[in-house]
């Protein structure tokens, strides 16, 4: 296996793990305005990833990272064709971060619900943008000879994006639903199990309507073939048990099974590119690969050297920090934001 193989891994690896860790931090936001009745319950529901939602927009911010030293041209490329959409997205962050900051240092209920409002936004454009963006890269752009991008925004807004966009969103929301379940007490426990229960039928209808319009949208099948493989097969029972662990209320077994969902379905994703990180969708042959758009093989190397060394220290102490902070968390609890 050679570097440009393990890096084009790594960067799997890395938005497997922003997509799993993230993923609930937006249901969580999005659910926001809607499950907290009032002050108290929407401050204990922040409180749930007050400890966790920075440390885990790092795993985004890491593999942009990972992606602009290791694919420099899939970067360029990537942040210059998306870029209206990408600046969108890191507006709702900036919005979303804010909010989490500022909402109490008021006492006033109508400032306090605005930026409940902002947290929603900042969490529900960023989980249907990254659907939206991830079914694009899959479907294929127009991308020339010379490695540019030659669409519009627009070109980003076809029907297999936007259900994309709509599968993730949902999907999210679900995962979100069931943390929450894992992580509250009391009535709003009662609410996130019914919520949870509620987003599970309509995330598996959405989910496998992205597959079967992929199947004519994209040419992942084509590469996969009939049978796709034992991860996307994982992927689509791990969606299905959800329901009956929601049902005998099991939400650990439930939250892991979402978090396999969103793993295998990255996963699928990436095995479906490889090698490439971009399809062009004037002609197959002017696609980004692993090799036309990495960075020299010395590059590689004092990277992945770094790598070694850093990975295992993030992955310890994010570990540490969800150990720190398990404990339910209810009204009565000592309440921060």
């Amino acid at each position: 296996m050679d570097l440009n193989t393990i890096w084009f891994i790594l960067i799997a690896v890395l938005f497997i793990g922003f997509f799993v860790l993230e993923g609930f931090d937006y249901g969580v936001g999005i659910l926001l305005p809607f499950l907290g009745k009032n002050d108290l319950e929407r401050r204990a529901i922040i409180n749930t990833i007050g400890p966790h939602w920075d440390g885990n927009e790092v795993w985004m911010i890491t593999a942009g990272g990972a992606m602009f030293a290791a694919f420099p041209n899939w970067y360029a490329t990537l942040f210059s064709g998306f870029y209206l959409p990408l600046v969108i997205m890191l507006l709702a962050l900036i919005v979303r971060g804010v909010a989490f900051e500022y909402r109490s240092k008021r006492e006033s209920q109508t400032w306090r619900n605005r930026w409940d409002w902002m947290i929603f936004i900042g969490s529900f454009i960023p989980a249907l943008l990254w659907g939206i963006a991830i079914s694009n890269i899959i479907r294929g752009v127009p991308i020339d000879g010379n490695m540019n991008y030659t669409g519009t925004f627009f070109t980003l807004l076809n029907p297999y994006s936007l259900l994309g966009g709509v599968t993730a969103l949902a999907i999210f929301t679900l995962h979100g639903a069931i943390f929450l379940s894992l992580k509250l007490s009391n009535d709003l426990l009662e609410r996130a199990r019914k919520i949870a229960r509620q987003m599970w039928l309509p995330s598996v209808f959405l989910l496998f309507a992205y597959i079967i319009v992929g199947y004519f949208d994209t040419d992942m099948f084509s590469k996969l073939g009939v049978n796709p493989g034992v991860i996307p097969i994982l992927g689509g029972i791990s969606i299905l048990t959800v329901g009956w662990l929601l049902k005998v209320k099991r939400e650990g077994w439930a939250f892991l099974l979402t978090a396999l969902t969103i793993a295998f379905s990255t996963i699928t994703i990436f095995i479906g590119l490889y090698p490439r990180v971009m399809v062009s969708s004037i002609n197959p042959e002017w696609s980004l690969t692993i090799y036309n758009a990495s960075s020299s093989p010395y590059t590689l190397k004092t990277m992945t050297i770094i790598a070694i060394i850093f990975v295992p220290i993030v992955l310890a102490y994010q570990a540490w920090s969800f150990w720190v902070f398990r404990k339910r968390i209810s009204t009565k609890s000592r309440l921060e934001y």
